[in-house]
């Protein structure tokens, strides 16, 4: 036996599965902060023990080193001799140090002064000596291990900056391994776990180069059109067959009147038998063919769907980098972060993963940099210090849905407006004429920041447009939600897969197109009645609401148009954006295999997302809904806009300067202008002199009480329209009935009051 050949291949195997048994112990050393912890502490020593046995197994012993003296580490956490912070920042230190030695199998046996000085710095921590590097062989490391006494302590250094979550890998989640048994030594403290379902996994599951899975893809998605071609081919067959059978009953029934010797009937009877008989062998021949065509066409949509599905990466694959790199990211800016990762089991095309990756990075760092507040301010507006940020994955229909949201400070519409003009990207005439939609998606331009200085985090412009620009080349779309003062969602739809796609075939003339089922609402004919123009656009009404009516040919610059009295129609959105789009005619629906542009005709061609070969010879060229609904928004107003949230003016009556500047702070940001009053009759005057959307007042005040501003308030014309809230420290029912009895609108309790609750009520009163 090969016992080079053995080893390069056992080495090639524990690189791929420690790889992953890394990511794992950094989510289990994540959740030490947690309160799972005791849980998450046993899958880490699990896993370090795991990682240990079979590392000095293949005689790498700088790994094994590490691993062993991070046992050390945890099991000093879990007696309480070491501070779990410190702690945590070690062991995922340690990891950086294995996961550089994994990428060097010679510094994975000898090690390298970075391994001593992780080695030192776990010992320091732990109280334990360093482990020699008992697996290390002295005539390839030139030198003889260390004694475990003979290395100095040293303090535990800074933790490592903050680092992008890196990419995975490998495209496909590697498959759970079993781990080669590792000896137990006397007085290590550990003992060999079998892990019977994971063997048994391990046995279900191998490696499969990502361009093998390719070829598959494109083979399935080639035999699927094939496939369809045999069916259409079987029923040209049938039909032949049908118009021979008719020309064989002529034949006979004019053989009947034509009057010939009885030799030549008796050949004529013969002949009709004959006929008769190849007709059935014939018709039984089409039935058996169709229903073996019929049968093969199954088993290669099974086929097809099954590939599709080994296609398919958890997303987990990226998600499980983003805990570690989140905090890294929020202490380094001092702020902290609870992550929540929901439904991470879904699964994303492998040729997708990289860019869903890239985006969520983007996504991630905004929200810390920009969204989450420092735990001082969070304080001081009533939010929990740790601020919560959220990635919500879940199905629909073929294509993911995928949100990041957090509870942050909002993005602020005006503040965008001001930002776009002055980097010159828009005139004050056209931030003006912005409707708050239209100016929040100023963030997607290029060269778009709100941050002046640039830091390791944000500041250079490149963020969100790159979201927007890879999302879109994947056939997806990007929404964006925010409320000032309260958070923000963006919202990630892609498709499941890009190898296989429904698409709604269309005509242009004689020319087939397909459009992606996902971004199809409705098919329509548009009735006259039914069209009506508005701010000069022309549109239809559409499930009660005027949507954007557009010829899909003149847009396109093809054939094609508005040929009908009541033309058909595809309804499409992208967003929050809807169109129809009159073409010429429906051909089908379908699941066809989407191939790339080829050759310079069609590729970097607008609108054009790529091809698919039909069964009758044509070829689809699949639309590209982003760059066609670009197009409409570029060619008409859209004649359909969300309402905005209104900017309220609020008066703020308080003769506290402390309550006031809280208070203050709390309706700003929501995004509201505040006006302040030191008393009841300084407010009630102002009242009467301005326009107010909203009042907030204090109870107790010198002059005039909250209780009496609230009444003369609400018995004066003019003044009693305003929604009145009393924010008081009074709590009793009693006081609460008095408000009541007053007029007021709404009454808050100071001492409970939050930008939440605040918000809700300002939403329920205006």
């Amino acid at each position: 036996m090969d016992t080079d050949a053995l080893k390069k291949s056992l080495l090639s195997k524990f690189q791929e599965v420690s790889a992953d048994r890394l990511q794992k112990i950094q989510l289990g050393v994540l959740d030490l902060e947690k309160p799972t912890a005791d849980q998450a502490a046993d899958e880490v020593a699990r896993e370090l023990h795991t990682m240990k046995g079979e590392a000095r197994m293949l005689g790498l012993a700088a790994i094994g080193q590490i691993a062993h003296a991070a046992e050390d580490v945890l099991r000093a956490e879990r007696d309480g001799r070491t501070a779990t912070e410190v702690a945590t920042d070690l062991l995922l230190r340690a990891c950086d140090v294995i996961a550089d030695l994994l990428e060097d199998m010679d510094l994975a046996q000898t090690g390298s002064p970075s391994t001593q000085e992780m080695c030192e710095a776990l010992s320091a921590a732990s109280g334990q000596a360093v482990p020699p590097l008992s697996g290390a062989k002295a005539s390839s490391s030139g030198a003889k291990a260390p004694s475990s006494g003979a290395v100095p302590s040293v303090p535990p250094v800074a933790p490592a900056p903050p680092v992008a979550p890196p990419a995975p890998a490998s495209a496909a989640p590697p498959p759970p391994a079993a781990p080669p048994p590792a000896a137990s030594k006397a007085g290590d403290g550990h003992h060999d776990e079998h892990h019977p379902t994971r063997s048994a996994l391990a046995d279900r599951s191998i490696r499969v180069n990502v361009e093998v899975l390719d070829s598959l893809g494109l083979l399935a998605g080639d035999l699927l059109v094939e496939s369809a071609r045999g069916r259409l081919r079987a029923s040209e067959a049938e039909s032949l067959l049908q118009r021979f059978s008719r020309l064989g009953d002529r034949f006979l029934r004019l053989a009947d009147h034509v009057v010939v010797p009885d030799e030549v009937r008796g050949e004529l009877e013969r002949i009709e038998s004959d006929l008769h008989m190849l007709r059935d062998d014939a018709f039984r021949f089409a039935r058996r063919n169709g229903d073996g065509i019929n049968t093969l066409h199954g088993n290669l949509v099974n086929m097809a769907d099954h590939v599709a599905e080994a296609r398919l990466v958890p997303l987990s694959t990226v998600f499980d980098a983003f805990p570690r790199a989140v905090r890294d990211i929020a202490r380094s800016q001092g702020k902290e972060v609870e992550l929540v990762i929901e439904n991470a089991d879904l699964g994303v095309d492998r040729s997708m993963l990289a860019d869903v990756r890239d985006a969520l990075v983007h996504l991630l760092r905004n929200s810390v940099d920009h969204g989450l507040e420092s735990p001082d301010e969070r304080g001081m507006l009533g939010k929990p210090h740790a601020g919560r940020l959220r990635i919500r994955v879940r199905a629909d229909g073929d294509m993911l849905s995928i949100e990041v949201d957090d509870d942050g400070r909002g993005i602020d519409p005006q503040k965008l407006r001001e930002v776009a003009i002055r980097k010159r990207l828009i005139s004050e005439a056209q931030a003006a004429a912005l409707s708050e939609r239209e100016a929040l998606e100023l963030i997607f331009r290029p060269g778009f920041s709100t941050r002046e200085e640039i830091t390791d985090i944000s500041g250079r412009g490149v963020g969100m447009d790159v979201v927007k620009r890879k999302v879109e080349s994947l056939g997806g779309s990007v929404g964006l939600v925010s409320r000032q003062g309260r958070g923000t969602t963006t919202t990630l739809r892609l498709p499941q897969s890009l190898a296989l796609m429904k698409v709604l075939l269309i005509r242009l003339g004689d020319d087939v197109y397909g459009m992606p089922a996902a971004d199809v609402v409705a098919v329509m004919r548009v009735k006259p009645e039914d069209r009506m123009e508005v701010f000069g656009t022309l549109a239809v009404k559409h499930r009660g609401k005027p949507t954007a009516l557009v010829g899909l040919g003149p847009l396109l610059g093809v054939n094609g148009g508005n040929r009908f009295d009541k033309p058909p129609a595809v309804v499409v959105r992208h967003g929050e954006d809807l169109a129809a789009l009159v073409v010429d005619g429906f051909v089908d629906e379908r699941e066809v295999a989407v191939k790339p542009c080829g050759g310079d005709f069609l590729k970097g061609a607008p609108f054009i997302a790529g091809t698919a070969a039909l069964e009758d010879g044509r070829i689809a060229v699949l639309l590209h809904v982003p760059d066609i609904m670009g197009e409409v928004r570029r060619m008409a107003r859209p004649v359909t806009q969300s309402p905005a949230s209104k900017r309220l003016r609020v008066l703020l009556v308080d003769d506290s300067p402390i309550a006031r500047a809280t208070e203050s702070a709390l309706v700003k940001a929501l995004g509201h202008s505040v006006e302040e009053a030191q008393d009841g009759e300084e407010g009630f005057s102002k009242a009467s002199a301005q326009t107010y959307d909203l009042i907030l007042t204090d109870v107790q005040m010198p002059r005039l009480d909250g209780f009496s501003l609230t009444k003369r308030l609400k018995s004066t014309p003019g003044l009693a329209r305003i929604p009145v809230i009393i924010l008081s420290s009074l709590a009793s029912p009693e006081d609460r009935r008095r408000g009541a009895d007053a007029g007021a609108d709404a009454y808050l309790i100071k001492g409970e009051l939050g930008v939440e609750s605040l918000a809700q009520t300002i939403d329920r009163l205006t």
